[in-house]
């Protein structure tokens, strides 16, 4: 069965369900104040794999992902712009659903949002301060991180040292390291009535009270990126450890997405826009390359190895286009599916290993061609069988609708290519912005290019 590197213990341990055959698990969502960018898109991908994996396995997946629409961030940039904070979290939260459905990720089946979850944010505060564990500052109701004897666990360092390198220091906090829970009211701010002061619940708080209010006070899983281990979750598990939840059973994170070795973020502008690569690709490349690297590895994305990872989709469709007759008739024997089941299957029990189930498919590929050409049908079979079931369980079987394009958009799309051909970058992309505008896609590769309908 498999076996997920744990955080929190900082080894490979077995996933055991607490309620099998149900699997709950809960994935930090977007901070909906901008476009999504490519650092979103692993996270979703990540756990995509992961949910369609443990489908395959046939466990019953509950998957649970947030929506924070409250925050710094967002009533920041409302102000920026004269906007209502509510319609513009609304707004990008339109956007990221769009870019989530173009990437092909199966949706959450609860997107809870924490505007609507004030209610019992409220109530958890309250049972945290009954417990002795806040306290009031002039601006807001804080967490005493002293009250939590193993704080820190999840961040595998001294905690003397994430004291010291606080940069959110305040004389009227006792320590640090303490985090707001409820963010008392400022003039043109967004706010609610609470007991203890009209004002809005601080980021740590709402996942806390989403997760174990739809989930659970147990629940199986909870991920996100590493750069949420510390604080976000580490605060999440301090107040669920207070108030007596057994809360996540297992803690998976995923590597940075990187750009000339660093960090992509929106503070160093290195990023590019989720929407803007979609447009641009089949937005298979980018799941293939998520696919290619461990999870928790750091992922290299560049336009290079976006066109490079269009012309191998192109490999696998073209194998199983070659084999879709024999593959509709899926009467094969067992001792043709073992050998790339096993492998395919082991290398994914042992921590979500991509890479080398990558290998074990395109290795069969091989093979199933070999014996296609040979003339040893039902053993080619037997490889397209497995080779589609095994894109189908990473989410990377084809979905190509056959339709005429207009000539129009074949003759936009031929001097677009005589453009890139030219090096004349900027005319390239006027042309594929026409082309847009017109409902179309135009999707390079190291071989050339193909359109299809936005």
């Amino acid at each position: 069965m498999l076996r997920l590197y744990n955080t929190l213990l900082g080894n490979n341990i077995q996933v055991t369900p607490l309620n099998a055959p149900n699997f709950t698990m809960y994935v930090c969502g977007p901070t909906v104040y901008d476009r999504p960018h490519i650092g979103h898109g692993r996270s979703v991908l990540t756990f995509d794999l992961l949910r369609r994996y443990l489908q395959y396995r046939g466990l019953e997946v509950v998957h649970v992902s947030n929506i924070t629409d409250v925050d710094d961030k967002i009533i920041a940039r409302a102000q920026r712009e004269a906007a209502d904070p509510l319609e513009l979290a609304r707004d990008y939260e339109e956007q990221w659903w769009k870019a989530m459905d173009n990437l092909g990720v199966l949706r959450p089946h609860y997107a809870p949002r924490a505007t609507e979850w004030i209610e019992q944010i409220v109530d958890l505060i309250e049972q945290l301060s009954r417990g002795g564990f806040t306290y009031v500052t002039k601006d807001g109701v804080y967490l005493d991180i002293s009250k939590v004897s193993d704080y820190g666990l999840l961040a595998q360092q001294d905690l003397s040292n994430l004291q010291t390198s606080s940069r959110n220091f305040s004389e009227d906090k006792r320590q640090p390291l303490d985090f707001a829970l409820w963010k008392f009211n400022s003039k043109q701010e967004l706010y609610w009535d609470a007991p203890f002061g009209p004002g809005r619940p601080g980021w740590h708080t709402e996942c806390v009270a989403m997760s174990t209010g739809i989930l659970g006070h147990h629940f199986d899983l909870h991920g996100g990126g590493l750069d949420l281990k510390f604080p976000h979750h580490e605060n999440e598990r301090a107040q669920a450890k207070l108030l007596g939840y057994g809360f996540a059973q297992q803690w998976m994170h995923h590597g940075f997405v990187e750009s000339g070795g660093v960090k992509m973020s929106k503070s160093l502008g290195n990023f590019t826009t989720l929407t803007e690569m979609l447009e641009l690709y089949d937005p298979r490349s980018y799941r293939l390359l998520v696919a290619r690297s461990h999870y928790r590895s750091p992922l290299e994305v560049t336009r290079e190895l976006a066109e490079e990872a269009v012309s191998t989709l192109r490999r696998l469709d073209q194998f199983l286009d070659r084999l879709g007759d024999l593959i509709r008739d899926s009467n094969v024997m067992a001792s043709d599916k073992v050998a790339l089941t096993q492998e395919f299957e082991e290398a994914m029990d042992e921590d979500l290993n991509t890479p080398v189930a990558m290998r074990a498919i395109f290795e069969a590929i091989t093979k199933g061609n070999t014996a296609f050409d040979a003339g040893e049908f039902q053993v080619a079979k037997g490889y397209g069988i497995q080779v589609s079931a095994a894109l189908e369980a990473l989410g990377l079987a084809p979905s190509v609708v056959a339709e005429e394009i207009p000539d129009s958009v074949l003759e936009l799309a031929r001097k677009r290519q005589l453009a890139k051909q030219d090096r004349d970058f900027a005319s390239a992309d006027i042309i594929r912005n026409e082309i847009r505008a017109l409902g179309y896609t135009v999707e390079d590769s190291s071989n050339g290019y193909r359109i299809r309908r936005t």
